[in-house]
């Protein structure tokens, strides 16, 4: 296979990504070499590749922090009202690529890393070098993809709510909102995915081990964390005593918006112990044992808990929730109180106000504990009498709720509450007692309701329901698609939407087309750009403007040639990478995302094999190709999504060797499915898996980047592939299988797996070689628990979308065969996208949410007059 031209080839051509005379790259070479050489190498004679990414990316960020200084200047002169969005994930990925799209510095830099002059200062000792002097200079012909795999991810989240938090910042930024990001500086993000033998095997994730050039520590903004202790009742208020103190240090990255100056800042804490040691324990030898104690408090910092839409109720957890919501909420009233810029004196202490200059933005429950801590700031700290405190603190906090599985709602145990806050369970309780009497005055008698709406869950051990005490605490509760907000007030927050119907809102999800079109898919963004010019890129509902050229011949062309550009890219990566020959004509079939029963990774599953079989019974009938890839991690305690990787590889193992089959089907398991991987992946894809049972995937956010880079979807009437088919049109994306409503009357007749199998012929088959070890000859039973839930119960109802599915791939695969006709639809789905931008999602949180408007207006650069 020919290789394909890299970004760096195609630089010259890419107008969108910053023309190269945007910055002077006589100064960025200066300063790439200044820094490697006074800020790296040092005493070294030779540089490695790691000391040029480092040096780039020092460069990069020295354009970055005038900006950033002069954007907290400005906040503090303009006293904005403020918007705290408290994350326990923030999925960020890598950073210098985005920056510098985002500073319009990319090509200067391609130009002066390409073009850069390392002066070797080499021992003159050295026989061989004095006798050739013109050794002390070296060209460079570095790489910048190859600088930029040097950077780790910054992998602080599990999937979807972690990346939609990247996303959100981005926008918050390029809109011009006086924002903050506050979340954990996890130590170890997301486990690193190897496959050993088809198993998914879970490596630690040490991204710092080589230092993060893009944070910055302020130990001097360190806030204590109390835990434990117990509360005195006095005539003058209540105290906390007696508490264990953790430090919270924060350590804060800049987010730049696209092309406006404005640097916002994300902050985040990392746990430390306090250097007071008893001296007594050190008079009875205990003072090695005090130094390494101090691990303890530093564990609350150290890793990710690695579960997605799954609640884990450890110690560890809810110390990390209360950890993050604690030391942010002392920042957000100092920042409230605080006169100037740099300056920590006292000016407001009126928190009357404070609605009107804080709004605390939690994604999900997570950070629920937000809501008890500022009422015991306000009550406990500040003395202001509850019904005040209260009104403040529905004013200033809103919810975004992320998921509707029972499984992933956190309830944490009371016991557990009093241990380690006991001061916030008091709280609670009060909280508890004032809504149940007004529940109780809105519909007296009806006691069944106020069981179902209290905070406090009975019934064997007793819990806090944290979706209830965000709801109660917040003036806006919404979710993240529009079938998502509609579930939310007709089932699971029923009671709650019939009192306070005002609260419920939807904000459907978004993602940031700078890192998602213009960053991760260059050529797409100037074919699109050469059409329609660039404003798209801060305003995408321009892509609606491609309607235009659905029928342009020249234009189908230039989108289908970037489209193969792509594959073939990917195509050589996943050669080197997984050692199959793949055919880059093919059909590239993706699906990535977590693994998890309801995103029904299994139902690709029975497909492949299904393709497979009909392959071997008419082998010489003209099939459509397809490379079919499936990627993502399972939770580390999941069984059965560890059984379906396994299922997945043992798959690939049987079809991939098979001779008859050939390049007609290959199946590939992405291994480590990451950020930098989607980045690869979804530009290459033709067709996009959204198959999830309906009513089970909240919004979804993969499904957005896959149109915009051009697949066509192949999904359920669930989440937000239900307004991405009214932006498209129904006819432009494949849907199939049972909607909502059915899988309702399903349950309600009860869900019968053995009626398809016995039914379905080939549904039958493949399961019965699954269950038969055809996929694992040396471990006939190998898939038995997977055969057993799928026949038993399977709560995500496969067999029942299983024959419309296999009806619907066939669809795509006749399209597929007329190659002009599937890019018109792809266009289509491009132009439709628009509305899937967060800057969208976050100009209807800022207008209707937050209260604050967003704006396109520049600041001034650090190097201009202000």
């Amino acid at each position: 296979m020919s290789k394909p031209l890299s970004d760096h080839d195609r630089k010259k051509q890419i107008s969108v990504r910053g023309l190269a005379g945007v910055e002077n790259v006589a100064d960025l070479k200066k300063n790439f070499n200044r820094h490697l050489h006074f800020t790296l190498v040092k005493d070294r004679n030779v540089s490695t590749k790691r000391d040029y990414y480092f040096a780039l990316a020092h460069t990069v960020r020295d354009h970055l922090v005038g900006r950033w200084f002069r954007t907290q200047q400005s906040y503090y002169e303009k006293d904005p009202k403020r918007v705290y969005y408290l994350s326990l994930e923030f999925y960020m990925g890598r950073t210098l690529q985005n920056t510098m799209v985002n500073l319009a510095l990319e090509n200067a830099c391609d130009e002066a890393v390409y073009q850069v002059r390392l002066h070797l200062h080499l021992h003159l000792a050295d026989a061989f070098i004095q006798s050739d002097l013109q050794m002390r200079t070296m060209e460079l012909g570095l790489d910048m993809e190859e600088l930029q795999e040097m950077e780790e991810d910054a992998g602080l989240g599990n999937g979807g709510l972690g990346r939609l938090a990247a996303c959100f910042l981005d926008s918050m930024a390029s809109l011009g909102l006086a924002a903050y990001g506050y979340g954990i500086r996890y130590e170890f993000g997301i486990f690193n995915q190897k496959i050993s033998s088809g198993w998914q095997v879970e490596e630690a994730d040490d991204w710092l081990r080589y230092g993060n050039p893009w944070e910055k520590a302020r130990p001097e903004y360190m806030r204590p964390v109390h835990f434990y202790g117990r509360t005195e009742h006095h005539p003058d208020g209540v105290k906390w005593v007696d508490t264990q103190v953790v430090l919270a240090l924060p350590y804060d990255t800049p987010v730049p918006g696209y092309r406006n100056n404005i640097v916002n800042t994300m902050r985040l804490w990392s746990a430390k112990a306090p250097c007071e040691f008893s001296l007594k324990d050190f008079n009875v030898g205990g003072y090695i044992q005090a130094v390494l104690d101090r691990n303890l408090a530093e564990n609350i910092s150290r890793v990710l808990y690695p579960n997605d839409n799954f609640f884990e109720g450890k110690e560890l957890r809810l110390k990390q929730e209360y950890f993050v919501v604690a030391a942010t909420l002392q920042d957000i009233i100092r920042r409230f109180k605080a006169s100037k810029f740099g300056s920590r004196d006292i000016v407001r202490t009126d928190f009357s106000s404070l609605p009107d200059k804080v709004a605390i933005q939690l994604n999900d429950t997570h950070p629920a504990l937000a809501i008890p801590e500022l009422m015991r700031v306000l009550i406990d700290e500040e003395k202001l009498p509850w019904e005040k405190a209260w009104d403040i603190c529905i004013k200033t906090c809103a919810y975004t709720n992320h998921t509707v599985l029972p499984e992933a709602l956190e309830r944490w145990p009371i016991d557990l509450f009093q241990t380690l806050l006991p001061r916030h369970l008091e709280i609670i309780y009060e909280i508890n007692r004032r809504h149940l009497e007004r529940v109780s005055s809105l519909y007296p008698g009806d006691v069944d309701r106020m069981r179902r709406m209290s905070l406090i869950e009975e019934g064997g051990q007793k819990r806090v329901n944290m979706a209830h005490l965000c709801i109660v605490g917040s003036h806006a509760v919404n979710g993240v698609a529009r079938i998502h907000s509609d579930i939310l007030k007709a089932t699971v927050f029923k009671d709650f939407y019939e009192m306070e119907p005002h609260k419920f809102q939807n904000k459907t999800n978004g993602i940031t087309p700078r890192r998602w079109l213009v960053m991760c898919n260059p050529g797409l963004a100037e074919v699109i750009a050469e059409r329609i010019g660039e404003d798209f890129i801060r305003d995408l509902d321009q892509l609606k403007k491609l309607h235009d050229f659905v029928n342009d011949e020249a234009f189908i062309r230039d989108i289908a040639k970037v489209k193969q550009e792509n594959k073939l890219k990917f195509a050589v990566h996943l050669e080197e990478h997984y050692k199959v020959k793949i055919n880059p004509n093919s059909m590239f079939d993706v699906q990535v995302k977590r693994i998890h029963e309801y995103k029904r990774q299994l139902l690709n599953c029975l497909h492949i094999i299904t393709f497979y079989n009909r392959i071997k019974k008419e082998p010489n009938k003209q099939w459509t190709p397809r490379t079919i890839m499936i990627g993502g991690k399972a939770a580390p305690g999941y069984h059965t999504a560890k059984m379906i990787i396994r299922l997945i590889t043992a798959i690939g193992e049987v079809v991939n060797k098979d001779p008859v089959v050939g390049d007609r089907l290959k199946v590939i398991f992405l291994e480590n499915y990451r950020v930098t991987l989607a980045e690869k992946a979804i530009p290459a894809a033709d067709l996009s898996e959204q198959i999830s049972t309906a009513g089970t995937e909240a919004s979804g956010t993969g499904n957005m980047k896959f149109m915009l880079n051009g697949s066509l979807t192949i999904g359920t009437m669930d989440g937000a592939n239900v307004e991405m088919a009214e932006e498209a049109g129904e006819g432009n994306i494949f849907i199939f299988g049972m909607r909502v409503e059915d899988v309702e009357a399903m349950d309600a007749k009860g869900y019968n797996a053995s009626e398809f199998y016995n039914r379905i012929p080939e549904l039958k088959q493949a399961i019965d070689q699954i269950a038969g070890g055809f996929f694992s000859p040396k471990q006939p039973d190998l898939f038995k628990d997977i055969v057993n839930m799928l026949m038993q119960h399977d709560r995500f109802k496969v067999f029942a979308d299983y024959e419309d599915y296999i009806k619907c791939q066939e669809k795509v695969s006749a399209l597929y065969k007329k190659p002009k006709e599937w890019t018109k639809k792809v266009i289509l789905n491009i132009a439709g996208s628009g509305k899937f931008s967060s800057d969208r999602t976050i100009s209807q949180y800022a207008r209707e949410i937050w209260g604050v408007e967003p704006t396109l207006e520049k600041l001034a650069a650090p190097d201009d007059p202000k």
